[in-house]
């Protein structure tokens, strides 16, 4: 459906105006879908996001600095998120050996195992991507980068 449709507007400033709503929107509406999915599983999108991270640096430990660095989303709060995952045993956290002020944060078996049962469900396929070929899939891929090359 068409931007003009989706909001109601049917005209511009100008295609600027319009192409930069146009992203707010779908990110927006990924974002939707995405949660209802996790949702699911008893995971919101950040939560989902910081097990993937933890799951990429398999086995080693991460820290809060580093999960908020790599975090999509930079407003949500990754502690709070990391004790929610503590809470339902996804992760765990302990002291650092080498530095004791330092937290390790390391994803568990069940979180790992939830990550993979997420994506046999394909919940991570079907964000509205898929209606794209691979021709399109590079063409966004290329654009959106462009995008934050802005200094």
């Amino acid at each position: 459906m068409r931007i003009e449709d989706e909001i109601k507007q049917p005209i511009f400033k100008d295609e600027h105006q319009k192409a930069y709503i146009n992203l707010v929107y779908t990110a927006g509406w990924l974002q939707l879908r995405q949660a209802a999915a996790f949702k699911t599983f008893g995971l919101t999108l950040p939560q989902f996001n910081i097990l993937r991270i933890l799951r990429g640096q398999h086995p080693l430990p991460a820290t809060v600095a580093l999960l908020i660095e790599r975090m999509l989303d930079k407003t949500s709060n990754a502690s709070r998120i990391v004790d929610r995952l503590e809470e339902k045993k996804l992760v765990t956290r302990t002291v650092c050996p080498a530095n004791r002020r330092a937290v390790d944060i390391r994803i568990t078996k069940a979180g790992l195992d939830l990550l993979e049962r997420i994506e046999e469900a394909g919940v991570t396929q079907s964000s509205g991507v898929t209606q794209l070929n691979a021709t399109e899939l590079h063409q966004l891929n290329t654009l959106l980068d462009k995008i934050r090359s802005v200094e």
